[in-house]
């Protein structure tokens, strides 16, 4: 039987929860778009805290968000994702709030803390009701889709915070950062609403009701569960770690362009992304999930090269030409990764054990965020250009070959690759 994937025929194929749940991504990281290229440059630039200060005080997001994974992964399978959503969605709108007139690092660091207990429960949270709502080969789709949607809504906001804000004006920081927050209240109000039913607890075995569900122990004895754990981990450590501190800092202090062009690059970035998603997913529908992976690392590290040589013709055309590209070479790579990583997380676990199993996605993915920004802080500030690109090139390389090793440990299923269907009987 064909299976072409199409806009029309993938949204059909959806419950009315997930309809929900999608058709309203774009619209909740609109302001997560206008914050995210600029929060280190809000912090060094108009702050005025050092660079080495600023990577540090990204962190805090990905180590707090680290830190809560564990207990949030347990209170999700015990209490349901909806309930420690809305817990995190408080917290970041405070933290936003909080941001937007912070002018000392420790006031800044309080903010960035409460940003991090959303991030710590949001990942999780979402992944276990997207988990919940759809199934079989559709929710690989829908990871993919729900990705493009939300580079969607980043990419807008980065185009609007380009030529919306300036570092001789501190305000125009301040409003993005409240804007931040109020688009927080639409994903709270998909919960109060539409998605107040959605139960993402499993239930009991009934062959065994007493039987605990699986403990984060048990699930981290699996030798595939690690692999793809540290698989994540490098691939957020080169990739998404350096979205918020590498890439802007090394555009601005090496590239030497301008926050327009890197809002724009933002924007071509979502443009790939957007364009691509659905040409991807139909390419690597039925396919080995761990060879996309490596198709990924290679194009990852074919766009932190083009990056590097933006560095030898600094405050240049050729320099801002070179940071789009980037940008949408690596937005092609992410069309490989997103679809793929949460799927084979989803597929190892179990309905009882599911926030537990995206906690660890959500762990070794915040483990990478953390590392990532302090590296590129300290390499940079120490004036490591060469050293900083040939560090993410290796990290791509290591996907690679950790995607092989992952291959040979989870079954053909859980690589996403189909059942052959039944040939069909001669007639009589």
């Amino acid at each position: 039987m064909s299976r072409v994937i199409s806009a029309r025929s993938f949204w059909q194929s959806l419950p009315t929860e997930g309809r929900w749940l999608l058709s309203t991504v774009a619209f909740q990281t609109l302001g997560r778009g206008l914050t995210l290229p600029f929060t280190i440059i809000y912090l060094h630039e108009v702050r005025g805290f050092s660079l080495g200060m600023s990577g540090f005080l990204m962190s805090l997001i990905a180590i707090v968000a680290l830190v809560i994974a564990g207990p949030g992964g347990t209170l999700i399978d015990r209490y349901g994702a909806r309930v420690v959503l809305l817990v995190g969605l408080a917290a970041m709108i405070v933290g936003c709030t909080i941001l937007a007139y912070a002018t000392h690092p420790f006031v800044a660091g309080v903010a960035l803390v409460l940003i991090g207990v959303n991030f710590g429960v949001s990942w999780i949270g979402f992944n276990a009701l997207i988990a919940t709502i759809v199934h079989g080969e559709v929710r690989q789709q829908y990871f993919g889709v729900n990705f493009a949607l939300i580079n969607l809504g980043i990419g807008v906001g980065g185009i609007i915070g380009g030529f919306f804000v300036d570092v001789t004006r501190p305000e125009t920081f301040t409003i993005i950062f409240l804007v931040d927050a109020a688009t927080s209240l639409i994903p709270m109000a998909l919960l109060l609403g539409p998605l107040r039913k959605v139960r993402t607890q499993g239930e009991p075995d009934p062959a065994a009701p007493d039987a605990p569900a699986e403990g984060y122990r048990q699930i981290l004895r699996r030798p595939e569960v690690l692999w793809v754990s540290l698989l994540t981990f490098v691939a957020m450590f080169i990739g998404y770690g350096q979205m918020e501190g590498g890439f802007p800092a090394f555009a601005r202090q090496v590239s030497g362009v301008s926050t327009q062009v890197i809002g724009f690059s933002f924007a071509v970035n979502t443009a790939v992304i957007v364009l691509l998603q659905f040409t991807v997913l139909k390419f690597i529908s039925g396919r080995r999930r761990t060879r996309v992976m490596q198709v990924m690392a290679l194009v990852w590290a074919a766009s932190w090269l083009i990056l590097g040589a933006t560095g030898l013709l600094p405050d240049t055309l050729a320099a801002a030409i070179g940071v789009l590209a980037f940008m949408g070479v690596f937005a092609f790579g992410e069309t490989m990764l997103q679809p793929t990583v949460p799927a084979v997380y989803n597929d190892l676990a179990s309905d009882r054990s599911r926030g537990r199993y995206n906690a660890i996605n959500s762990a070794a993915f915040q483990g990478g965020a953390i590392t990532g920004p302090i590296a590129a802080g300290l390499l940079l500030d120490h004036g490591l250009q060469a050293g900083y690109i040939a560090t993410m090139v290796i990290g791509c390389f290591a996907i690679a070959v950790l995607a092989i090793a992952l291959e040979r440990r989870i079954t053909p299923a859980v690589n996403g690759v189909r059942e052959p269907e039944p040939a069909a009987k001669p007639a009589e």
